[in-house]
């Protein structure tokens, strides 16, 4: 199983042409998001003010993924990531989704490695250069 990073998931839903560049990484493997990449897409729904239908649309695709929740464990992941990045601080958001990887030994899939550079253990897939 691999965790992606919102932006695989949009490119997944949207079928944007970067998408073609992390079939490969993806194939043949159980895809999951974290809670926090859900809240993420639901934003930008709001924001870019979708229609009910496409809204819809984004629920069931998202059925094809696991979504991992929070645990405690995962919360302690968190305040360490966002302890050990307070030099090249990281975003809450960020953060969330490499503490969901953390927490189950699971590597993370992102088109923005930079984003997660100076976690140790965090295990970084990317076509993405950086």
């Amino acid at each position: 199983m691999i965790v992606l990073d919102t932006n695989i998931v949009s490119y997944y839903f949207k079928r944007h042409t970067l998408w073609h560049s992390y079939f490969p990484i993806t194939l043949g493997k159980d895809m999951a998001v974290s809670f926090q990449s859900i809240a993420e897409l639901e934003e930008g729904t709001i924001v870019a003010e979708w229609s009910e239908a496409r809204k819809e649309k984004l629920v069931r695709f998202l059925d094809r993924f696991v979504v991992i929740q929070s645990t405690p464990k995962m919360c302690l992941w968190w305040g360490w990531i966002r302890a050990i990045r307070k030099a090249q601080p990281i975003s809450a958001t960020d953060a969330w989704i490499a503490a969901t990887a953390l927490s189950y030994d699971l590597d993370l899939v992102t088109h923005n490695p930079k984003d997660f550079r100076g976690i140790p253990g965090l295990r970084v897939l990317s076509a993405a250069e950086g």
